[in-house]
């Protein structure tokens, strides 16, 4: 069962930062429009959105970068830290990516908060207009490496509440080296065919809560890659994409593990998959431990349960194929509960372990998917584990 004394902590610690950016305390408001942004969609509103946020990070008070009502057309933007007091920034507009990639596209970031404490931002829609990137992808011509829309790294006390994010060139939300971030109501949306646009990547960062979203993307909804430790997510609505994932897990021998993760009360629509754990079949010190996936709807979704050590996503030179190797990263303590809906896979539920280090201790509750050409089926490799009441396709551990 995972731990939620962290999110506990976590929430309070919110509540604490709300309440002071509502208290009596003076805040300074910094409106981008009086250091020359204008709202037309044509303008490069950069310089004015980055002299905005020097000064509120500079001020002593607790201090707003506000963005009003109008269309933003901005550049690479990176906010940097450590500022002095709690910034809140606050979107009632629309910022925007030029039409060319290459704008963005070199530096893997759109819009960057580096080394940032007691950050809160609110609202507002962003637009990195990744069409021309996607594009430039599939037809394998020379491409930047792309941009993520918007990005918190070794940044603690953070809130990212009613953002909503389209067509990023390929990750929409990432947060990386980080502690003590919720991620609230956030809308997300690219095309299904879209290349690598990721909606939530969480990788070496404790402490992140996902709550309330609706996420539509041509790849995983959410990703919890390595160091993901103490991750409780919510509430989300998942497709069309690849479902909710940890991993791909086993890139580097030495690696993070994820620990403590929690996916709950949330409704997969025509995804790929649904909540999955994928390592390569590689040497790793990794590992995946205490994870939970409760109280889920599966609504015609390929691959609803799956452990896959495995993986590789394009068939062709896999590291087990080509050396005979297993996954060295170590799945123990995984509960699948209470999950129902229909599979358009005829194996709904596939756990599919590593020779070397078998997964252990999994739990199956209360499981009902069906399939309508048919029964469903399960397929289990190297997987051990109990069941306990109705689990349809049948135990295979």
């Amino acid at each position: 069962m995972a731990n939620n004394t962290s999110f506990l902590c976590a929430i309070i610690l919110f509540s604490t930062i709300v309440f002071l950016t509502n208290s009596s305390t003076a805040m300074t408001t910094f409106n981008v429009q009086l250091y020359g942004a204008r709202g037309d969609g044509k303008t490069d509103s950069t310089k004015p959105f980055l002299t905005a946020w020097t000064l509120a990070c500079g001020s002593e008070a607790q201090s707003m970068v506000y963005i009003p009502r109008g269309t933003y057309l901005v550049r690479n933007l990176v906010f940097w830290g450590p500022c002095k007091n709690i910034i809140t920034f606050k979107i009632d507009g629309k910022l925007v990516a030029p039409k060319n990639y290459w704008s963005i596209g070199n530096s893997g970031y759109w819009i960057l908060f580096a080394k940032v404490n007691r950050i809160l931002v609110y609202g507002g829609t962003i637009d990195a207009k990744g069409a021309g990137y996607w594009s430039c992808r599939k037809k394998g011509g020379h491409c930047p490496q792309g941009a993520r829309s918007i990005s918190f790294s070794w940044c603690n006390n953070v809130l990212l509440s009613g953002l909503t994010s389209l067509n990023s060139q390929n990750l929409h939300v990432t947060v990386h080296h980080s502690s003590n971030v919720r991620i609230q109501n956030i809308r997300i949306r690219a095309p299904s065919r879209s290349p690598n646009t990721d909606g939530i990547i969480v990788q070496s960062s404790s402490g992140v809560t996902i709550s309330g979203g609706v996420i539509g993307t041509g790849d995983d909804c959410i990703a919890l890659n390595q160091g993901s430790v103490n991750i409780y997510i919510d509430r989300v609505l998942c497709g069309p994409g690849h479902g909710i994932s940890i991993g791909s897990l086993g890139d580097h021998a030495d690696e993070e593990g994820v620990n403590n993760v929690t996916v709950t009360n949330s409704v997969f629509t025509k995804t790929r998959n649904g909540v999955r754990i994928k390592s390569w079949a590689r040497p790793s010190t990794g590992f995946v431990r205490n994870v939970e996936f409760r109280n889920l709807v599966m609504r015609n979704v390929g691959n609803p349960l799956i452990i896959d050590q495995n993986y590789c996503p394009s068939g062709k030179g896999c590291p087990n194929q080509v050396n005979n190797r297993s996954s060295g990263v170590k799945i123990s303590g995984v509960t699948f509960a209470n999950i129902k809906g229909t599979s358009t896979t005829p194996i709904a539920m596939k756990l599919d372990c590593s020779g070397s280090h078998h997964c252990t201790e999994i739990t199956l509750k209360n499981i009902k998917l069906t399939y309508m050409k048919g029964a469903t089926t399960s397929y289990c490799k190297n997987a051990h584990g109990g069941a306990s009441g109705v689990v349809v396709p049948m135990n295979c551990m």
